[in-house]
């Protein structure tokens, strides 16, 4: 096994890409990501060209964070109670059926909204499935660089899945794009089916799902040291999207036009990708672990100069070191791994990807509605400031030794 000059071992892509599973299941969330990416911008054109109602057409967007809760707070036990195989393969394909009547004609739009919360809240339960599974299926040295995979996946549909949806749009219409997010979906599940193995479940159905579930969300958040790990991985991020949720006011402000937006949404997924392939590259775990705070509050420090409402040309950059920073989650990752009990594990990773996508949708209306009362750009800095705060208040305390211990206690007699 390779080794890094401290000893520890070398963290690498190809590590995770060598297990055959993990390649299945990558693969099955790369196509539903693009699929999903895709049919949000279908589903939007979609409702937009039948109610000509702005409002209702940003809601397909809104909806698609409200389900998490729902998953996280009501279903997280599934992934105790169900073989994770079959619960994300039973998703898969409920969402394919859910999406391809979507593309029915004549569906009123109440239908069409609900259907969304459908899939919402099954690719809520999925994502907490691949989450949980995910510790079981790559080796320790791979897991790290395994999330890492998932989360440039993430940003990089963000970034291309739009404009493929856009040009998908100009070929076909709204409908057809939904069947071919459907077909993502079924895609998707035959990876899943012939490309992992069976797992058993771990917890027994003794007591109902939702019942169950809400106990797990008590027992995780009851974890001190846990529940300080999760808040500080779904803050940041709340905070984070800020610039995101005020693109196009802000470039509204600067008299810029809208292929402006575009290019500004761009800007922090890709700091975040090159953040982390940098962050697996050049740093070993144990640094990966040091740097969590520091890297935590280097997301917020570009935030602060939006308040000098910089022109696009200074404010693009400052996003992508904004995005860089979130390397911090490399770490954080591996020390919210290793601070769960191994029984709370399954759930407290389902549950934390729950959170984190969830209170991103928080994050972006509260940014919008402090938008409504001051200027975007001091919207943002305003983020920044209460980034810093939340990173001060929550930062990962060291681990107490035994010799920490004993040193505390010498020192206080």
């Amino acid at each position: 096994m390779a080794t890094a000059a401290t000893g520890e071992p070398v963290q690498r892509y190809r590590d995770a890409f060598a297990v055959r599973e993990f390649r299945a299941l990558f693969g099955a969330y790369t196509i539903s990501m693009i699929g999903s990416v895709v049919s949000a911008v279908a589903l939007m054109v979609l409702v937009y060209q039948r109610t000509a109602s702005p409002f209702l057409a940003s809601l397909t967007f809104a909806l698609a964070f409200a389900p998490y809760f729902v998953s996280g707070a009501l279903l997280s036990a599934a992934v105790d109670r169900v073989p994770i195989r079959r619960l994300l393969v039973s998703c898969d394909v409920a969402s394919a059926c859910l999406v391809a009547a979507m593309a029915l004609r004549g569906l009123p739009i109440g239908v069409l909204l609900l259907m969304l919360l459908g899939v919402g809240t099954l690719t809520g339960v999925g994502g907490g499935a691949r989450s949980a599974v995910l510790p079981a299926m790559v080796p320790p040295k791979a897991y790290i660089p395994a999330r890492s995979l998932m989360r440039i996946t993430s940003q990089v549909t963000q970034i291309g899945g739009n404009a493929v949806g856009g040009a998908l749009l100009v070929v076909v219409s709204p409908r057809v794009a939904l069947l071919v997010d459907a077909s993502s979906f079924l895609v998707s599940a035959a990876l899943i089916r012939f490309g992992t193995r069976y797992r058993p479940p771990e917890g027994a159905a003794e007591v109902p799902l939702v019942r169950d579930s809400l106990r797990g969300v008590r027992t995780v958040l009851g974890h001190p040291a846990l529940r300080r790990l999760l808040l500080l991985n779904w803050l940041v991020p709340t905070c984070g999207v800020a610039p995101e949720a005020l693109a196009a006011p802000y470039v509204a402000g600067l008299g810029g036009s809208s292929a402006l937006v575009g290019w500004w949404l761009v800007a922090l997924p890709l700091g975040v990708v090159i953040g982390d392939l940098l962050g697996i590259w050049t740093l070993s775990a144990r640094r990966q672990q040091r740097l969590v705070t520091p890297l935590a509050t280097a997301v917020f420090v570009p935030l602060l100069l939006f308040v000098l409402e910089p022109p696009f040309a200074v404010a693009f950059p400052l996003l992508v070191l904004s995005g860089c920073a979130a390397a911090y989650g490399l770490g954080l990752d591996a020390l919210i791994r290793s601070t769960a009990p191994p029984d709370l594990l399954g759930r407290a990773l389902a549950i934390n990807t729950a959170g984190l996508i969830a209170l991103q949708g928080l994050g972006f209306a509260a940014a919008g509605a402090l938008g409504e009362i001051v200027s975007a750009p001091t919207a943002i800095a305003i983020a920044g400031v209460v980034g810093l705060v939340v990173v001060a208040l929550l930062r990962p305390r060291p681990a107490r030794t035994p010799e920490t211990s004993r040193t505390a206690e010498a020192s206080s007699a």
